[in-house]
Order: structure tokens, then C-alpha cells, then sequence
């Protein structure tokens, strides 16, 4: 794993409709993530929060059906240069969201940097909709979508490029809340998703063992890890805005980043949903700044 990282904060809160995501970055940071990280040998640039727009907030535009398109627009951008900022300066770029809209930007900045960009999507959904089939219009719920270049042309053409990654480089776990239009999706472009039925069948050894190997028979060239906490379940990681009953465990979690980490193919990295407003004792932070510790090879023994 590269020694040198890099963080970015960014306070979004737009992709959805529930205040208090925007804090997530600080409630990472609170949570102990640079002393534990330097602990590790690791050399810690925060480079501190992007500056997110705050207008007023609005319902669905009627001829979108999406909700604060231009200001997730503008903050995507932002967060896409700021990026591929530091992957050029040769640092792995570690983001704290924020809501998980946030993807839109960090894999715009990611991909320009590789030909064959292997995505783990580690999250309770599959964020695949469009503003033709999302039921709420939240731009959240629609950045892997995005990235494969469906979507509004404004979202997907963050960068300046479209598509940022191809469907046979996604690899989705621990999915157990998908509308039909995204299940319509997954099947049409061969996306490879480990439900929470493959988590408990196979077991995670197993799950991540495939998934390692899948994203390395498809010669990638890096891999991004793109963890959104209501991935686990919610009596580990409460403080989510949309938490769903039935998750991954927070052994099977850190399970999960620990073979990562083995694997050596994650290259950028980010965590999302943090909503301290929803929270115990800011213990969705601390279970995010514990699961990166493993992620960067922190060990028992």
C-alpha cells in the first residue's frame, strides 16, 4: 500500500434529504483516523474539506426528477479535481463523505489516472438509478450508475469523460436493498453483486476471495474500494441515513478490509455516510476509522 496518503473531507449533504451527512468528515476525523493511521507507519496529508454550496435547498426539479442537480454537479467537479490532484502528486487518495453522491466525483478524479479501473462497492445498495427509475430522485442513489455513463449528462460528464468505468470491473457486497430498475440494470450488464444471501452462504473468506480474484482476471489496474457504512449492519453502524436491517458484521467487515489489504489491489479509497446527527456516541465514525485501520494492515499481532 502506498505510504503516503492523502485525506479529503467533503461536507455533502445535498445527494439526499436527510441533514447532518455534511459532518461526517469531521466525525471520521474526531474519531482518531490520522493518529491511527501515522501509528501504522503511514505519512498523513490532510488536505481538509472541499468547499460544498449551500443554496437553498429544493424538491425534484419536475423535468429531472433529481434533486440539487446543479450544486452535486459543482461539488463533483470539485472533488474530481481535487482528485486527480493527488494521485498525479503520487498519494492515495483517502475521501470522507458526506453522502454517497460524493462517488460521482472521487471516481471522475480515479479513473482518469487508469485504463482498467476495478470498483468494490461495499454498500446495502446498489446506488444504481437513474432519475427515471429512482422513487425519490436523490442523487445518492445513483453514482455507480452515473459512473458507468447512464444517467443525466450533467452527472456523467463530470471530468469531461464518459464512461468512467466499464460493468465487468464492478464487483457489489453485501447488497440487500435494490429497486427494480436497478435489478433491471445489474442483469443487463452482467454486474457482479454478492447479496447478503452469497455473504451468509458462501461466508466472506470466500466472497472476498472471488471478488479479489474476479477484479484481477479482468487485468485492472487499480481498484476502488468505495465503502458506504450502510453496508453494515445497523446495530454496528447506526449513524447512516438509510440503514437496512440484515447486514455485514463488523468482523466480517474488518475481515473483509484485512483481505483487501493482503490483496494489495486497492489504489483509492473512500468512506461515505457517516451521519453523526443519527449516531451513538459517534460510533459509526469509530467503527469507519477502525475498518481503515485494517484496510492499511493494522494487526493484532
Amino acid at each position: 500500500m502506498n505510504k503516503n496518503i492523502s485525506i479529503v473531507g467533503v461536507p455533502m449533504d445535498l445527494g439526499q434529504m436527510r441533514r447532518g451527512v455534511d459532518m461526517g468528515p469531521s466525525a471520521i476525523r474526531y474519531a482518531g483516523v490520522m493518529e491511527r493511521l501515522e501509528r501504522l507507519g503511514y505519512e498523513i496529508n490532510d488536505l481538509g474539506n472541499i468547499e460544498i454550496a449551500q443554496p437553498e435547498r429544493i424538491h425534484n426539479d419536475p423535468e429531472t426528477n433529481l434533486r440539487n442537480l446543479k450544486a452535486v454537479a459543482e461539488g463533483s467537479e470539485t472533488l474530481a479535481s481535487k482528485v486527480n490532484e493527488v494521485i498525479e502528486k503520487g498519494d492515495f487518495p483517502l475521501v470522507f463523505g458526506g453522502d454517497h453522491s460524493i462517488a460521482i466525483g472521487t471516481l471522475a478524479g480515479v479513473s482518469k489516472n487508469y485504463d482498467n479501473l476495478g470498483v468494490i462497492w461495499y454498500d446495502a445498495h446498489g446506488d444504481l438509478n437513474t432519475s427515471e427509475t429512482s422513487p425519490s430522485g436523490n442523487i445518492h442513489g445513483m453514482p455507480l450508475a452515473v459512473s458507468l455513463g447512464i444517467g443525466h449528462e450533467t452527472l456523467t460528464n463530470i471530468g469531461g469523460f464518459s464512461p468512467k468505468i466499464k460493468p465487468e470491473n464492478i464487483v457489489i457486497i453485501g447488497a440487500r436493498s435494490l429497486d427494480e430498475g436497478e435489478r433491471e440494470l445489474i442483469r443487463e450488464r452482467g454486474i457482479k453483486v454478492y447479496t447478503m444471501h452469497e455473504v451468509d452462504r458462501l461466508g466472506m473468506t470466500t466472497v472476498m476471495e472471488e471478488a479479489i480474484q474476479y477484479l484481477k482476471n479482468n487485468k485492472t489496474d487499480g481498484v476502488h474500494l468505495s465503502l458506504d457504512l450502510d453496508g453494515l449492519d445497523p446495530s454496528d453502524a447506526p449513524g447512516v441515513g438509510t440503514p437496512v436491517i440484515g447486514g455485514i458484521s463488523y468482523r466480517e467487515s474488518h475481515l473483509a478490509m484485512e483481505m483487501l489489504e493482503e490483496s494489495g489491489i486497492v489504489t483509492s479509497a473512500e468512506f461515505v455516510e457517516v451521519n453523526p446527527i443519527l449516531d451513538e456516541k459517534n460510533k459509526t465514525a469509530t467503527v469507519a476509522v477502525a475498518l481503515m485501520g485494517s484496510l492499511f494492515g493494522e494487526k493484532l499481532l
